[in-house]
């Protein structure tokens, strides 16, 4: 009855989040985004503002979750079901740039707003970050750990780091303009970022092949 009960918990709450997020984007495309408060981002989701609260901690930030909902989910399973036989490094750079390079069409509109707004590109910016824990159980997961690990923490971190240096650059504002244009292939800033890291997937593949075959 307990596992029940919190499993109606959490769907509960996976659906208020949903709702404020949902609503957050169509308000802020329909009268833009400095035209939006919380307390009618959480009315329209139907909570409480202090409710809201608890699962975003700014306007901006439930924006962007509307586009980048679960993504930190899709990397991890993404590089758990690559091939034994590709090495870390390449199967990382695969998830990655999967799951970061290809907006549903629905959201088009919404990655044009965020580019353009500085606090929603911050917020965008920011939401790299969300990728590092599960990453870093998919990460152990292909050394052969069961659980997280102090390298695979810290690899994830990497891979978090490299992704919101690689959206900074494709986001930046011209000089002679506040307007941002990205520019130029996510995928390959992407994949060039991440590449200093190689030797570090590399190493840690070793290490873990080591330790199995003791």
């Amino acid at each position: 009855m307990a596992s029940r009960s919190g499993g109606l918990r959490e769907r509960k709450k996976q659906a208020t989040r949903k709702a404020l997020r949902e609503a957050a984007l169509k308000l802020a495309l329909e009268r833009g985004v400095d035209q939006v408060r919380v307390e009618e981002i959480a009315d329209a989701a139907g909570v409480s503002p202090r409710t809201y609260n608890n699962y975003f901690a700014s306007r901006e930030q439930a924006i962007v979750a509307a586009v980048t909902a679960e993504r930190e989910q899709r990397v991890a399973e993404a590089l758990t079901k690559q091939p034994p036989s590709v090495n870390l490094a390449d199967a990382v750079v695969t998830a990655v740039v999967e799951h970061f390079t290809a907006p549903s069409d629905e959201h088009r509109d919404a990655l044009i707003m965020i580019t353009s707004h500085p606090g929603l590109r911050r917020a965008y910016l920011d939401s790299a970050t969300s990728i590092e824990q599960p990453l870093s159980t998919a990460i152990a997961t292909r050394l052969g750990a069961t659980d997280r690990t102090l390298t695979s923490d810290v690899l994830a971190a990497g891979v978090a780091a490299a992704v919101r240096v690689a959206l900074r650059r494709w986001t930046q504002p011209a000089r002679s303009s506040a307007l941002v244009v990205p520019t130029g292939s996510l995928a390959d800033l992407l994949t060039e970022a991440l590449q200093p890291l190689a030797a570090a997937f590399a190493e840690a593949e070793r290490s873990a092949g080591t330790a199995s075959s003791v």
